[in-house]
């Protein structure tokens, strides 16, 4: 985490080559969430990655599982993950997604729960793509997509498990807007920076009654992760994820940057 001002953090997603999300990470975004909320003075956090062609990836399937669901629910009666993200849409202050490169299931959660995401157009690809490997997501995309995208595009995205191009996912509704690459810095923190000049108690309240009209229960998202977590254990799901793994899932390389594509192949 970082600081443009007092009221402006940057949240940069480090984990190179390929950004996986183990336990690790869920344990450093929980301390970054507590600082933020204990913060009165911060307003705005953008969340972006270092890693090229990667803004948040799917989890590390080679990690133990017990070291994530082993991890003590949250303030909210959730457990790590799904606590995170609904203490993020819930937080007083203004979170925005940069979207450059794969946001591909835990990455497209996250952009999800954030108030606002921005996407390249040329680089931004989002992904739930459980579906595709006999999974259910488990951080609440299920809840999230319909309400944004609606039911019939929300099922499109979940069921058919494929990339989602920058342009499509701003027309879907999937991002508030796809910026040519060049132009994506500029425009986030120059609307960051906006907000962050403005007052905190206006915000926070402005982004609370919003909240109110608008926000998946903490029931709904309890029973994705649940879902979730009974799928990973399946045969089904385990034996494809092998079989991905055999042909360079996890790996630099084309699985990585086709995600979709090799998805859709399991099953054929």
């Amino acid at each position: 985490m970082t600081r443009k001002s007092p009221a402006y953090c940057r949240v940069i997603f480090d984990n190179p080559p390929l950004n996986l999300m183990g336990a690790e990470i869920v344990l450093a975004l929980r301390e970054i969430m507590a600082a933020l909320e204990a913060d009165e003075q911060v307003k705005v956090v953008v969340f972006e990655s270092a890693v090229d062609g990667f803004f948040l990836n799917h989890s590390d399937f080679l990690g133990k599982l017990e070291d994530l669901t082993g991890i003590p629910q949250g303030p909210t009666g959730l457990e790590a993950w799904p606590d995170i993200l609904a203490r993020l849409t819930r937080a007083p202050f203004v979170s925005i997604a940069l979207i450059r490169g794969r946001a591909t299931g835990n990455g497209s959660e996250i952009a999800l729960a954030c108030d606002m995401s921005f996407a390249s157009r040329e680089k931004a690809i989002l992904s739930q793509w459980e579906v595709g490997v006999g999974l259910v997501a488990g951080g609440g995309p299920m809840a999230r997509l319909p309400r944004l995208i609606g039911r019939g595009r929300a099922l499109e995205v979940l069921l058919g498990s494929d990339d989602i191009r920058g342009d499509l996912a701003e027309f879907y509704g999937y991002v508030n807007r796809a910026l040519p690459d060049a132009e994506l810095n500029g425009f986030v923190d120059a609307l960051a920076g906006r907000i962050a000049s403005f007052d905190k108690w206006a915000i926070s309240n402005t982004k609370r009654l919003v909240n109110a009209a608008d926000l998946p229960s903490d029931v709904e998202l309890s029973a994705g992760w649940e879902a979730c977590m009974t799928s990973i254990m399946r045969p089904a799901a385990q034996a494809k994820i092998k079989a991905l793994l055999a042909q360079g899932f996890q790996k630099v390389g084309d699985v990585e940057d086709r995600l979709g594509f090799y998805a859709g192949q399991l099953g054929q």
